[in-house]
């Protein structure tokens, strides 16, 4: 059984979530003329430590502990720890954090987690929607828009919809019991753009 709200309310989301990817990527600052810190729009950097994007915890660093297994994934940015920058200055850099039972982990992503944590880019790579949804069923991520799902134990892969390729996997390490970046993206950050190259490879 698939997580979502009522039909009535999905083509209302889907109408606002698509408004939102149409009106650009960068994260507007509400009520102010500012510029966003150039280190912000930096994609993660090895060493960065991964923080809370929303809800009461937002800004908070995500401890190496957190997040129970194949339970709905939750939103991260990733921050500078030396400046307390959090690069949240572009969608792009959105990620998605979940904990995978070890056991369901192909080789590949186990390589790029720390205790079953997995770590991916948070932009469907259809139409560049957020992937909120989760499929409690088969514990995968699901695109609100349409319906694209990704197996976050087998390193994002396409496993239904029209999503044309996999999340672009983060590769984590632990850093004094927090969860930090180990590397660069890695695959094809982005989505398809009319008349305009994906983002990343």
């Amino acid at each position: 059984m698939t997580d979502n709200v009522a039909s009535g309310k999905k083509l209302d989301r889907r109408t606002v979530l698509g408004g939102l990817c149409a009106a650009g990527l960068a994260v507007p600052v509400a009520g102010t003329a500012q510029e966003p810190d150039p280190d912000s729009l930096m994609p993660p950097q090895p060493d960065d430590v991964l923080v809370y994007a929303f809800g009461d915890e937002a800004g908070n660093v995500i401890a190496s502990d957190a997040l129970d297994v194949d339970n709905k994934q939750i939103f991260a940015w990733a921050m500078n720890p030396v400046t307390g920058v959090v690069r949240n200055g572009t969608r792009m850099n959105q990620l998605v954090l979940v904990r995978v039972s070890p056991e369901r982990m192909s080789e590949m992503t186990a390589a790029r987690s720390i205790g079953g944590l997995v770590a991916y880019s948070g932009v469907c790579s259809h139409t560049g929607c957020d992937v909120t949804d989760w499929n409690s069923e088969f514990q995968r991520f699901q695109c609100p828009c349409h319906e694209s799902q990704f197996d976050p134990a087998d390193g994002a892969r396409v496993v239904g919809g029209p999503a044309p390729w996999q999340l672009a996997a983060l590769p984590l390490k632990e850093i004094e019991r927090k969860v930090g970046v180990a590397g660069e993206f890695e695959g094809r950050l982005g989505f398809p753009q009319p008349g305009l190259s994906p983002f990343g490879i």
